[in-house]
């Protein structure tokens, strides 16, 4: 398969040497624990080269094999590694980089498991420090530099609020002072955001949203240049045992094969849904990087091809009540806690932020009992905006 290919038909065919398994079109599931070898020198040459041999599914498995190199190549990456959950590639990723007593600056709006392993699990095994900034200016994260400052941990867009960060120039900052930069850009994907080729040292992703698309897979996956994506195979994934399943390896390559036609019909329903909060009077405020009235969406439009289907709005009461009404009104519109599948799901992030987070910190993610989060999946556009007109009725 060319390089060269648009990336739709590479989704459909790279990296898949049907030739080796019989012209099957759909390639097999390497279901084992092992691979056996011929002779001694054999295995003895394996061993001096794990990255590249299949010696135990533990390291290397060729199912997996497979989607890291479609996955890689869709992100301008030289290498790609899956683990079985997001958090295990973001926590790999962090000890990847980090030693005791360094310094992080990461974004307050962060995926809430990643900020308690910041603030939380680091600060207290390895007296590491995180200052966590808005991250809507370079301002905020050059005045956070310190001496020990290591990793600049960015999410752009952002959990909650969608809030942006100018990630070419947070990279420019960060390798002029010698600084690691990650990136956690499951929202946008590699199809509408590209941040590798602005400069940032490793891109992550929870497949088990738009990539796996299904609702049927959880599992993450850490794409970079070789040497760090090598260097995190070794130590990280290796000896934490972060393995994803040939199962799931082989679901995710089904589901690679649709991502581009996916992505593309979440955007139209998104944008759709978006234009319709804009103008409800029962919404004051929505956030959604693809609408003109989002305050970054000039930075969006220069660092973005397109927009996916979450987002959040703000109800016009506080009332948790109407807020439970609004909720419990929706049908297509399911109660849950992730996104990116095919589905349409609704979410109220008060419900977990307010067990995990005192008032005041509630308030510090910007956030308020009446913001509600969605995830518009694959339905009917006309469907899902009548749902919620419906639902919206039971605002006074």
């Amino acid at each position: 398969m060319n390089k060269k290919s648009k990336l739709e038909t590479q989704l459909m065919h790279y990296a898949e040497e049907r030739g080796a398994y019989h012209g099957a079109i759909v390639p097999p599931i390497f279901q084992n624990s092992l691979f056996a070898f011929k002779d001694w020198e054999a295995i003895d040459e394996a061993f001096d080269d794990r990255v590249n041999h299949y010696i135990y599914s533990r390291g290397k498995n060729p199912t997996v094999k497979m989607v890291e190199e479609k996955i890689a190549l869709m992100a301008g990456g030289e290498r790609a590694q899956l683990f079985p959950s997001g958090m295990a590639a973001i926590t790999a990723s962090c000890l990847h980089f980090l030693s005791p007593n360094d310094h992080v600056i990461a974004i307050k709006n962060l995926y809430g498991p990643a900020s308690s392993l910041l603030k939380n699990y680091l600060a207290k095994k390895m007296n590491i420090e995180t200052t966590f900034v808005s991250g809507e200016c370079i301002e905020d994260f050059e005045a956070a530099i310190q001496e020990n400052t290591k990793l600049i941990y960015l999410e752009s867009p952002s959990t909650a609020v969608f809030s942006l960060q100018d990630i070419s120039a947070v990279a420019k900052l960060a390798k002029s002072r010698g600084i690691k930069t990650m990136i956690d850009n499951t929202w946008a994907t590699p199809i509408f955001q590209k941040p590798l080729e602005m400069g940032i040292d490793l891109e992550i992703h929870s497949f088990t949203k738009y990539l796996g698309g299904h609702s049927d897979l959880v599992g993450g996956v850490v794409i970079g240049n070789q040497v760090e994506v090598d260097d995190i195979f070794h130590h990280e994934y290796e000896l934490l045992g972060a393995k994803t399943a040939p199962m799931e390896a082989w679901l995710l390559l089904r589901s690679l094969r649709t991502l581009s036609m996916r992505i593309e019909k979440h955007q139209a329903n998104g944008m759709a849904v978006a234009k319709f909060l804009e103008k409800h009077s029962k919404i004051s405020s929505i956030q959604y990087p693809g609408l003109k009235s989002f305050p970054q969406y000039e930075l969006g439009q220069k660092q973005m091809k397109g927009y996916t289907g979450l987002m959040s709005f703000k109800l016009k009461t506080d009332a948790i009540e109407e807020i439970k009404s609004f909720v419990n009104g929706l049908k297509i519109f399911q109660i849950g806690v992730s996104w990116g599948g095919h589905e349409s799901l609704v979410y109220a992030p008060a419900i977990s932020y307010l067990k995990e987070l005192d008032e005041k910190q509630f308030k510090n993610m910007g956030i308020s009992l009446g913001d509600i989060r969605i995830s518009v999946g694959l339905e009917h556009v006309e469907d899902l905006i009548n749902d919620l007109e419906v639902a919206l009725g039971h605002i006074k």
